[in-house]
């Protein structure tokens, strides 16, 4: 879980400026922000190592795929920064719910209800994070051995930052889970979260296969 909302967007400050605050203790940014921010930093070095591809002769039969990682790459950079604004908001709503007073039973009951709903909420930007993981692993294995060798290294990065973005994204939406008070949506969302890692970490050994490999591919089929 985030914690306490700020008053910019995440992608509006410069690196720096983000990582002074995710060192200061100020509850936000947090785990979830620096999990979508590495997986955001994936998806750019997907569309970067495409832009250092497309147009060159020695990859002219991979101009198709290298055009769609390059939109891809630049897609999902974009949504991975909202999310973690978004899960910083998440955050503002379940903290405002813990806050709710309990005096009566009734208000037990109303603070109660307020945070099983938000923790509900509180999962779906790290579960949006780790599925968006998920596509920039595909994208970057469709890159791998099929762009620039110079640049074969930085899919291997991008790949390695969706496997660790995914990762610490899930870490939040199991946290999460045992306060939504609903056992049959958490062993459901466990399970998904497992089969999505399992996915994204597969695609990485792929992908780190490919790059040290050092040969090219025969190019997607179209």
């Amino acid at each position: 879980m985030e914690k306490k909302r700020k008053s910019v967007s995440f992608a509006d400050l410069t690196v720096g400026q983000f990582v002074e605050r995710l060192s200061s203790a100020e509850p936000v940014p947090g785990g979830g922000a620096a999990s979508a921010l590495a997986a955001a930093l994936g998806a750019a070095l997907v569309s970067m190592v495409a832009g250092l591809s497309a147009g060159r002769p020695k990859y002219s039969a991979y101009e198709a795929t290298l055009a769609r990682a390059d939109a891809t790459g630049r897609e999902l950079a974009a949504e991975l920064l909202a999310i973690a604004d978004r899960d910083a908001d998440a955050y503002a709503g379940y903290a405002a719910a813990l806050k709710l007073p309990r005096d009566t039973d009734r208000q037990i009951e109303t603070r109660r209800a307020a945070i099983r709903a938000a923790a509900r909420v509180a999962s779906d930007a790290p579960w949006d994070c780790v599925r968006a993981c998920r596509r920039l692993s595909e994208v970057a294995e469709e890159i791998a051995g099929r762009s620039n060798v110079n640049a074969s290294s930085d899919v291997l990065v991008a790949s390695l930052l969706a496997e660790a973005g995914a990762r610490g994204a899930a870490e939040n939406v199991r946290i999460n889970l045992p306060s939504t008070g609903d056992e049959e949506y958490s062993e459901t969302m466990s399970r998904q979260l497992d089969e999505t890692l399992h996915d994204i970490s597969a695609l990485a050994s792929r992908i780190r296969e490919i790059v040290l490999s050092g040969g090219p591919r025969d190019p997607e089929e179209e």
